[in-house]
């Protein structure tokens, strides 16, 4: 067997009842009716039951939806023999994602919960400000009980500047908002050591602890005559993403009846088993891999209680140095002059001049808006 595999799981279910944090991705394969190009909508209705099963347990779930341009193709009377040039796949997105977001509601709206629409551009998760914003923008949703429904932009993206497939996007999304797991439903229930397609003897690898160059070189093309646009490829790329975020990722079928559900009663799958959890990889990135470019001057009130788990107010704050944007990284200086903590900033260093020092319920006057009362979040932060 490669290496960076087991060929003996010890329970990798287990990674699906404990996750408190799950991002689904689900590709166009499943979501079409590739004889009519309309919604199958037995595939909608069953992973909403689904969904619907893990936030009664407490489980936030952001879901990763393809299907848009292959929804919009018909209405459009765009032909199916032949790839779409790129300003009839954003046409086709255009028309395709109100469809596509209009189906989804339809199937949460039974379970008491509504679709909500996010768009995302790989600006949007490549810049540290947008990221940020992204984030603000999918947890507030999470925190109203919507289920996010994010599709990449195909409306404006072009060649050089997408994602290019939603198992990228996934894991980008799964990275954005902590995620313990990434499920990724496809049309074949996992990887092995052969293409099941073509070989009769190929076999089935259940857990990947490490992606090696050997667990790469299993991945094939995708298939010819599908909806999707990503392959094996593709899906270990995105396992490799989530897992070095801390977010495991499992791949199984996604046109079984609850396919979410079926992981949990054994359905053949290949999990993806992350050594960290997604709060340790974040400490590690921010406090290694971002180059700070300001300092925030606390008092000793505020000092304690960044100290204490606890996010940093604009009350405590004395001083501010140097220039930077919001979301960049910035060092947290104690009231004795000591830098303590590396944070990412949630206001830009000419907000934080103008709120320093002020009470909470003082900064939208001060800047006739509010991002929020933290100027740093706590779990944005990392103590030294």
């Amino acid at each position: 067997m490669p290496g960076g595999l087991l060929e003996h799981s010890s329970q990798p279910e287990a990674l699906l009842v404990e996750a408190r944090r799950i991002v689904i991705k689900i590709g166009s394969a499943q979501l079409i009716d590739k004889l009519t190009g309309h919604a199958n909508m037995g595939c909608f209705h069953a992973l909403a039951a689904d969904i619907a099963g893990l936030r009664q347990r407490g489980v936030d779930v952001v879901l990763v939806s393809s299907g848009a341009v292959a929804l919009g193709r018909p209405r459009l009377n765009l032909p199916t023999t032949r790839k779409l040039r790129l300003d009839e796949k954003q046409a086709a997105a255009a028309v395709g994602q109100t469809v596509l977001i209009q189906t989804w509601d339809q199937a949460f709206t039974p379970h008491g919960f509504h679709a909500a629409q996010a768009l995302l551009s790989p600006s949007d998760t490549e810049n540290r400000r947008r990221w940020l914003n992204s984030r603000t923008t999918l947890e507030t949703l999470l925190q109203l009980g919507a289920v996010p429904v994010v599709n990449e932009n195909d409306t404006v993206a072009t060649e050089e500047l997408r994602y290019g497939d939603n198992d990228r996007l996934a894991a980008r999304v799964a990275q954005l908002v902590s995620a313990d797991l990434l499920v990724i439903l496809s049309d074949v229930d996992g990887l092995y050591d052969a293409d099941p397609a073509t070989n009769p003897d190929a076999v089935h690898i259940p857990v990947v602890d490490a992606i090696t160059p050997d667990i790469a070189a299993l991945a094939g093309p995708s298939r010819a005559g599908t909806a999707g646009t990503g392959g094996m490829a593709t899906k270990i790329a995105a396992a490799e993403m989530a897992m070095a975020a801390g977010c495991s990722t499992v791949i199984t079928r996604g046109d079984s009846e609850r396919p979410v559900s079926a992981l949990l009663e054994g359905v053949r799958a290949t999990w993806f088993r992350a050594s960290v959890s997604p709060e340790s990889a974040k400490r590690v990135w921010i406090a290694g891999s971002l180059a700070p470019s300001g300092r925030l001057h606390l008092d000793e009130g505020a000092t304690r209680a960044v100290k204490s788990g606890r996010s940093l107010l604009a009350a405590g704050i004395t001083q501010v140095e140097g220039q930077f944007d919001r979301g960049s990284a910035i060092r947290l200086v104690d009231h004795a002059g000591q830098a303590f903590a590396t944070a990412l900033a949630g206001y830009d260093s000419h907000e934080c001049r103008q709120i320093a020092g002020k009470q909470s319920d003082e900064i939208e006057a001060a800047l006739g808006y509010r991002r929020g009362a933290a100027l740093v979040h706590a779990t944005d932060l990392v103590l030294d």
